[in-house]
């Protein structure tokens, strides 16, 4: 069992602490300042009337010796009085002229020991102290907490100790040819000489462009972990504050301290924060992110000398990044981080099951074909979510089941089985979700069914969960036209069955439309306009696009809009005569999956091919033994599926 974690004993909390025992001291050394016990006017009375007969004063208290006379009318032998300091020469000067009268018969005199002024003195100096610290903690705070005006101009980038940097290329996995880019890289900072004695110069930027997830970051610490040099890490974003040149000082901070380290690595993660197109009009000419990126621009390729400092920076947005950025002697190489292929893939799960307990059924080379399109990212997290499942049922190996109920999850979401749904509602998904899968199994050459549920998933009443045979780089028309008609299919089936449709179908039919419009606009598919290509990138970056105008006439964008409703129009009736067609099979398959709530890919092979108008084979060349009954029904693989 772990022992609780202690909390750490702040200065600021040390500082409160100091403070609260300095008011406190102060408070008890001023009461007892006002307590005082006796006055020079009452001991001047009592030695007129005779009833005091000696007298000594020790320090700050005075002992008063009294008279027969005196104690036998009922005082105390002797009485004890302190007497405040500043008061004792008024007491001597008494006390002197009562013994030369001779009112009192002596007196002692004991010289006191000032220690008001000693505590007094200890009181300032904790104060001082106490002060010092104050101010020692405030400024000591380092500048990622961002605390402190002294360090706004401060780069908020990390050096790593390239010693403490465990991460290689052998962490890497699925980038080959990434990792060749960046070898480069490596042997340079290692062997310069081998390069400058062919007058070759290492690239001063090195882009790394690829989606999310791809391992862009884990690309950049393994080059640092392979050349042992020193790594500077820092976001786009930590660039940029809303004080007017905090950025650009920064910029300049940062590569002062690299020149300081050099040969070293800096690596810049999101840079199209701060490396944005310019002069887009919406900040004023003084944008701090355009000076920022001005002083960056300078600093990577300016007057100034820039020996040894290699710019490493990543990025999911090349669009949006100004093109003086990119040009030569700035970032001169970019790198194209990709999704992994099946191969890259099954490397990358290797890498992530080092440390989990595989069962002996788990083949990494058949959950790799399970999961094209998926990141390095997506396949940790698949991992990770297949051992909570293994968990969760209490068992101490991760099986082929959690893996590929995992896959299930990432992908669609967890499954919501507490949702009360009423029948009628059931119905609907049953039919809707067996016209997804009769038509895919109909239309598609490269898709497999994997599981048809009307379980609700995420934010589906159901869902039809299909998986290509192979990584799929580019598709033809017909195989655009079959993903509009399955997406269609549970539309159609609706139609068909009840005569009418639900709003269930409103995530098909813009998936559809976008498939529809991206053949006529982007990859000229249409056969009316054949060639014509007008649409631009997909996603609109304000800083660059605005104030553009349309690029075609009005009388084209109508061609456009036709072209796209008659292709939606005609893979809807070729979807609906699909299902007619198959009546039969889509009763069968609703009506089992009303009772079971989930069809698994033999189960439906093995219904398909006893109900199914005419039964095709499956894409890739498997087979299907029909002869079994559902539960018992096997896809056997072939030629490497």
């Amino acid at each position: 069992m772990n022992a609780p974690k202690q909390k750490k004993f702040s200065g600021f909390s040390f500082y409160i602490i100091l403070m609260i025992v300095i008011l406190l001291t102060t408070f008890m050394m001023s009461r007892a300042d006002r307590t005082k016990d006796s006055t020079l006017f009452e001991v001047e009375q009592m030695i007129r009337d005779g009833a005091v007969e000696s007298v000594s004063i020790d320090g700050a208290t005075l002992n008063l010796t009294m008279s027969e006379k005196a104690v036998q009318d009922g005082m105390a032998e002797t009485i004890k009085k302190d007497i405040p300091i500043d008061a004792i020469p008024q007491y001597l000067d008494m006390l002197r002229e009562a013994k030369e009268e001779g009112q009192i018969k002596s007196f002692d005199y004991t010289r006191p020991t000032d220690f008001g002024s000693i505590l007094n003195g200890i009181i300032m100096l904790l104060m001082m102290v106490s002060l010092g610290a104050f101010v020692f903690i405030s400024y000591a705070r380092r500048d990622g907490e961002g605390k402190s005006a002294m360090s706004f101009g401060k780069s908020r980038a990390t050096l790593a100790d390239p010693n403490q940097i465990k991460v290689t290329f052998d962490d890497v996995a699925g980038a080959e040819e990434e990792k060749e880019e960046l070898q480069e890289v490596v042997d340079f900072l290692k062997n310069p000489k081998k390069y400058t004695a062919l007058g070759a110069k290492i690239p001063k930027g090195i882009l790394l462009v690829g989606p999310p997830g791809t391992g862009k970051t884990l690309l950049a610490r393994a080059v640092a972990g392979e050349a042992k040099v020193p790594f500077y890490s820092i976001s786009g974003s930590d660039f940029v504050e809303m004080f007017v040149g905090v950025g650009a000082s920064r910029v300049r901070n940062l590569f002062l301290n690299a020149k300081k380290t050099a040969p070293c690595i800096v690596f810049i993660d999101e840079i199209d924060a701060v490396g944005r197109h310019r002069g887009a009009g919406l900040g004023g000419g003084h944008d701090e992110r355009e000076q920022t990126l001005n002083q960056l621009l300078v600093e990577m390729d300016g007057f100034g000398p820039n020996e040894g400092v290699i710019i490493l920076a990543a990025t999911n947005r090349p669009d949006i990044l100004d093109n003086a950025l990119l040009r030569p002697g700035r970032f001169d190489r970019r790198i194209m981080v990709m999704r992994p292929d099946i191969v890259g893939r099954e490397a990358i799960l290797k890498v992530h099951a080092k440390d989990k307990p595989l069962a002996e059924d788990i083949n990494l080379a058949e959950i790799a074909k399970m999961t094209p399109g998926f990141t390095g990212a997506d396949l940790a997290n698949l991992l990770n979510e297949a051992a909570l499942l293994a968990a969760r049922r209490d068992d101490t190996v991760i099986h082929y089941s959690d893996i590929a109920e995992a896959v299930f999850k990432v992908t669609i979401g967890p499954e919501k089985r507490s949702r009360v749904i009423n029948e009628e509602e059931r119905k609907l998904t049953a039919f809707h979700e067996s016209g997804h899968a009769i038509v895919l199994r109909e239309v598609s050459t490269t898709d497999r069914v994997e599981r048809v549920s009307i379980i609700p998933a995420g934010g589906a009443g159901g869902y039809t969960a299909f998986k290509p045979n192979e990584d799929m780089y580019f598709k033809t028309k017909s195989q655009l036209i079959a993903e509009i008609m399955m997406a269609l299919g549970g539309r159609a089936a609706e139609d068909i069955i009840f005569g009418e449709t639900s709003t269930g179908a409103s995530s098909d039919l813009k998936e559809c439309n976008r498939i529809a419009r991206g053949m006529v606009t982007k990859y000229g598919m249409s056969s009316r306009l054949g060639n014509v290509v007008t649409a631009d990138e997909e996603e609109v970056f304000i800083g660059r696009d605005y104030g553009h105008v349309m690029n075609h006439s009005d009388a084209l964008q109508a061609a456009i809009d036709e072209e796209i409703s008659m292709i939606l129009d005609d893979a809807y009736q070729g979807t609906k005569q699909v299902l007619e067609e198959n009546h039969v099979l889509l009763n069968e398959l609703a009506s089992l999956l009303l009772d079971k709530e989930k069809v698994e890919s033999a189960e439906f092979e093995s219904i398909y091919q006893t109900y199914a108008a005419d039964p095709k084979p499956l894409p890739g060349g498997a087979t299907v033994n029909v002869s079994l009954t559902p539960e018992e029904t096997i896809i056997t693989p072939e030629d490497g599926e």
